[in-house]
């Protein structure tokens, strides 16, 4: 027989055996006026479920159904939201108040008679595989953390859903939320005075989860751990199976999945009083919990802004992510009233950017006023700080004036006559990343070999031209570019180098959404002047050139978990229409293909 809310309680209470030698010890410790333990207690006496405020078999027997089984530690995450240090490392392994979040939260589950503990991983996961010898979990890796929400990290333990704890790995609780016995399942709140953007719930009869809204105003809001009992992860994972292939599904929490099927799934609130609870969803909130975090943690990247501005740790206030980038993990800052940008190197990075040749062009670009954001870049290791432009646009496309702008840098950069050092062979360096892409199949598509083999044949024939190679951005398109009334900066300069004039013009045009008429347009404003058939032939060959490039970068980017999304298919797309047109005017000019 199922157990009501406060039959429960009175079981639970007595089996964790709290010293309860009354009924009002019994009424103290489940929270419950004399009266209603009174009521109770002789319910379950009646039963034959205690006797003298101790358990009998039956009472252990009606209590067995709600022992927790497990807990489930979520960890494959990113937390970008808690740059810098999460670029490091996982915010799990940080250590808050002298503890480390995840070994403390597991302390707890234990003190709780949770044994049962599964560390689901992913970003930078060696950095939890400890846990299984130094605590006893068991570890298991979630092959999907970079691109998808955490309702993989749950599909990843979906075998292992019971009577179980869901828990995140950087959440710190004050006091013990754990126990050996819960009631059903529920998700944790705590009360915010005024205005917050967090989960706000809305809470039905017996304290059931009906709704949520992101942001209110003097709310119950979702903070800290969940608790799923049998008949909830039954359901809840037979739902997440039949969602988990649609694509809006991909980027979904775990909690918006439940919350796409909350009228069929039983889930009550928890209320928690403040202060028990703490989420830290950026450096600034830790620091506020514990003011000592920054002179303990162990941060290189710390170091190296202290040593370019001359500040201390805790002088570097003001931190927040920036997600506009695609090879990199930024973030801005303030030191002494001043705005700056941190560059963080993405993963595998190393493998195809050359960051003397980054750190050189820089320079250039600073000297010739083309880019006055530079400050610093490291040339071992790729990191850079740069000031932070406030109130800047990227360039738009579409406005004569913004082209007009950039295609007079694209001219001052080449004619400068600066050489950076490093020539940047963009046909070369496909090659290099097509190389680390057949080592993981990522080629054995239909017709790869057929837009190799087109890129590969104009590649011969614009070298062939035997131009002189020119200082280049090569990643020239308009989100490097930074707009203001007063400047323009041309920023990002990882893949510059000496080469072909027209890698510049075939970058701004592959990644914009031009016609093909637009984009001649673009070539014309660029020379200032109609363009000879050859000087044509040349510039739309390259454009295949370079969008084949970067379509390999991107099928690169994919691989080592950063997708780009629609621009694969962009580049995939230009790839094939320049080369096309490139073929024709190559039959016009009477130049053979190779």
């Amino acid at each position: 027989m199922a157990l009501v809310k406060n039959e429960f309680a009175v079981l639970a209470a007595l089996a964790n055996d709290e010293g309860i030698g009354s009924q009002r010890d019994l009424a103290d410790a489940v929270g419950l006026s004399l009266g209603t333990v009174n009521k109770v207690y002789r319910s379950v006496a009646d039963r034959g479920e205690v006797d003298g405020y101790r358990l009998t078999d039956a009472g252990w027997k009606a209590l067995a159904p709600y022992k927790v089984d497990n807990a489930i530690i979520m960890a494959a995450g990113l937390s970008s939201r808690f740059a810098p240090i999460s670029y490091e490392r996982p915010k799990g392994v940080l250590k808050v108040r002298g503890e480390v979040l995840i070994e403390r939260q597991i302390r707890q589950l234990k003190e709780a008679g949770i044994n049962d503990i599964t560390v689901v991983v992913g970003y930078k996961k060696e950095h939890f595989f400890y846990l299984e010898d130094a605590f006893g979990v068991s570890i298991v890796v979630n092959p999907d953390y970079a691109e998808r929400n955490n309702n993989s990290t749950l599909m990843a333990v979906a075998d292992r859903l019971g009577n179980t704890y869901i828990c995140s790995s950087d959440d710190y609780f004050t006091e013990n939320p754990f126990r050996s016995y819960e009631w059903k399942s529920f998700y944790s709140v705590q009360h915010e005075s005024g205005r917050t953007e967090e989960w706000c719930v809305k809470i039905g009869a017996a304290d059931r989860l009906v709704g949520v809204a992101i942001g209110g105003y003097d709310a119950w809001v979702m903070m800290g751990h969940a608790y799923f009992d049998r008949a909830f992860s039954e359901r809840f994972i037979a739902f997440l199976r039949e969602d988990y292939d649609k694509p809006e599904t991909a980027d979904k929490l775990w909690e918006s999945v439940m919350m796409d099927h909350i009228d069929e799934l039983d889930m009550v609130v928890k209320r928690y009083s403040p202060s028990i609870i703490f989420e830290f969803d950026s450096l600034d909130e830790v620091r506020d919990f514990d003011p000592a975090f920054i002179e303990n943690v162990d941060s290189r990247i710390f170091g190296n802004i202290c040593s370019v501005l001359g500040c201390e740790p805790e002088d570097i206030h003001g931190i927040v992510p920036i997600k506009q980038g695609l090879t990199n993990l930024s973030f801005r800052f303030v030191v002494d009233g001043g705005s700056y940008v941190y560059r963080h190197p993405g993963a595998g990075t190393d493998a195809i950017i050359n960051r003397a040749s980054e750190a050189i062009s820089q320079r250039v670009a600073a000297d010739l006023g083309i880019d006055g954001t530079f400050i610093f870049e490291d040339e071992d290791e790729g990191w850079k700080i740069s000031r932070f432009v406030i109130d800047a646009r990227p360039l738009d496309y579409h406005d004569e004036d913004d082209l007009a702008l950039a295609m007079s840098i694209a001219r001052k950069l080449h004619a400068s006559g600066a050489d950076s050092g490093f020539a940047f062979d963009i046909h070369e360096d496909t090659k290099k990343t097509i190389a680390l892409l057949d080592a993981k199949r990522r080629t054995a598509f239909h017709d790869f070999k057929d837009l190799y083999a087109l890129a590969d044949e104009l590649d011969a024939m614009v070298k062939a031209d035997g131009l002189p190679p020119v200082l280049c951005h090569n990643d020239f398109y308009p989100p490097n570019f930074l707009v203001t009334s007063e400047e323009i900066d041309l920023i990002d300069w990882e893949y510059s180098g000496m080469s072909d004039y027209a890698s510049d013009l075939a970058v701004f045009i592959c990644c914009s959404d031009y016609t093909y008429d637009e984009a001649m347009h673009v070539l014309e404003v660029y020379f200032g002047r109609p363009l000879t058939p050859e000087e044509l032939f040349h510039c739309v060959a390259y454009i295949c050139v370079v969008s084949f490039h970067w379509f390999i970068w991107a099928l690169y980017q994919d691989m080592c978990g950063s997708p780009v999304g629609e621009l694969l298919y962009l580049y995939y797309k230009y790839t094939k229409l320049y080369g096309a047109r490139a073929q024709e005017m190559a039959k016009d000019l009477n130049r053979e293909m190779v």
